[in-house]
């Protein structure tokens, strides 16, 4: 089964927590801090892998999860970090944040890879946390939690050249004939519900990837019909061969069918009615065909494009359409690819931030948030006195105390910092 979207769930592992630990030796009952740190989480990464054609392996199963790392313990041993876990994609496959829409990474050479959710970093065990005037500190730092996201992958096919038209016009007959390719072809709408890939092998080193993409009907640009799925797949195709059933014999002018279909691609984005087209008039053996090809061939010459008069059922005129398909990639410069550079700190939701945050107040609540509170808290326990002061002298060093006084808090004032609460007091 072909599937060319899924939308699913990633998250990264957390990271491990840092172990409180202090040497205990035989004539050493009392020695310093030795709690070591805890792992890092597994990333979730993605990966082109070349002998994939769908997005299948993505229809069911819609949670993917890396391992977290492990506690860190005594005598500063590191936790063992988690596992990556590596999910594969056909090439050619868009990622998108599914909350905002925005692209995350266009995936197009084997092998390619990109961290789409980022394993937590480890928290850090009280061997670092003594100092001078804390010796034995009896606190450590909570693991970070990893990242996590809902994600829509999108597969748009990497083909040459792209059959375009209405549904029923011979398209799926033209690929059928012209490669090795056999796509389900019946006379009724619609009998290509996925697209379908053929090598076109003209000679010795000729050759170009010819897709029969589903037809189109209108308001396609809207997602009407099968419109999303018929205009995603033609974006990367280099040339467009527009199949027009000239003979008109399902009752539609073949001029006006044209200019149906070059009126969704214009609606859907510029650039896809901005693609070299040539036009294949076929079905020139059924009856009203030649009368039609002239007004059509007559009106579209007009406008700047060439026409072939071909017949699909009796491979009449497809040797001259494929070679002129050819000749025309051929002359064009190899197209740009428009890939975004993607590294753990370059994704568009990831910024390297300064240490911020917002203080506010609401009612009769003073509020402190954002993403480094967020993280911060993470990795304070409230419970242990040690981890407690060291909050309270962060609070201070950030300048978020100071903040606080100048929109004048007062002892008794309840104080949200992240999702929890306290009474102020000086």
């Amino acid at each position: 089964m072909f599937v060319d979207q899924a939308k699913i769930f990633v998250k990264a592992g957390n990271g491990g927590h840092g172990s409180v630990s202090f040497r205990r030796e035989k004539y050493e009952p009392s020695g310093g801090p030795n709690g070591g740190d805890g792992g890092r989480g597994g990333n979730v990464i993605i990966e082109v892998d070349t002998g994939l054609k769908t997005l299948m392996d993505y229809r069911y199963k819609k949670h993917y999860k890396a391992d977290s790392g492990e506690d860190g313990s005594s005598y500063k041993k590191h936790g063992k970090d988690g596992k990556d876990l590596v999910l594969k994609v056909p090439p050619g496959t868009v990622i998108k944040d599914e909350e905002t829409g925005n692209i995350i990474a266009d995936m197009l050479h084997s092998g390619q890879q990109i961290v789409i959710a980022k394993g937590g970093r480890g928290g850090r065990g009280n061997a670092h946390f003594a100092t001078s005037t804390r010796q034995a500190p009896e606190f450590a730092e909570s693991g970070r939690l990893g990242e996590e996201l809902w994600i829509v992958l999108e597969l748009k096919l990497l083909a040459d050249v792209g059959l375009i038209g209405f549904p029923n016009v011979g398209k799926s007959t033209i690929l059928s004939v012209v490669s090795a390719a056999r796509p389900k072809i019946g006379n009724y709408h619609f009998t290509t519900l996925i697209p379908n890939l053929g090598v076109v092998e003209l000679e010795e080193g000729k050759s170009f990837i010819l897709a029969d993409i589903p037809g189109l009907i209108e308001g396609a640009h809207e997602g009407a019909g099968l419109g999303h799925d018929f205009l995603r797949h033609i974006e990367r195709t280099k040339v467009l061969i527009h199949v027009l059933d000239i003979a008109g014999s399902e009752g539609r002018d073949p001029l006006e069918d044209f200019r149906q279909v070059n009126g969704e691609l214009g609606k859907y984005s510029g650039g896809l009615s901005d693609k070299p087209q040539i036009v294949a008039a076929n079905k020139m053996d059924l009856p009203r065909a030649a009368r039609n090809f002239e007004r059509v061939k007559g009106a579209l010459e007009a406008e700047g494009y060439e026409v072939f008069d071909i017949s699909a059922a009796s491979n009449r005129g497809l040797k001259k359409l494929m070679y002129r398909a050819f000749e025309i990639i051929s002359r064009m410069e190899e197209q740009a690819e428009e890939d975004i550079e993607q590294t753990a700190d370059m994704r568009y939701y990831k910024f390297n931030k300064k240490e911020s945050y917002s203080v506010r107040k609401e009612g009769n609540i003073f509020i402190v948030d954002g993403e480094w509170i967020e993280r911060f808290m993470d990795r304070i326990n409230i419970y242990n006195d040690e981890s407690l002061k060291y909050f309270h002298r962060v609070m201070r060093e950030k300048g978020i105390i100071d903040e606080l006084k100048k929109m004048g808090v007062n002892d008794g004032d309840t104080v949200k910092v992240s999702h929890l609460e306290f009474e102020y007091y000086e």
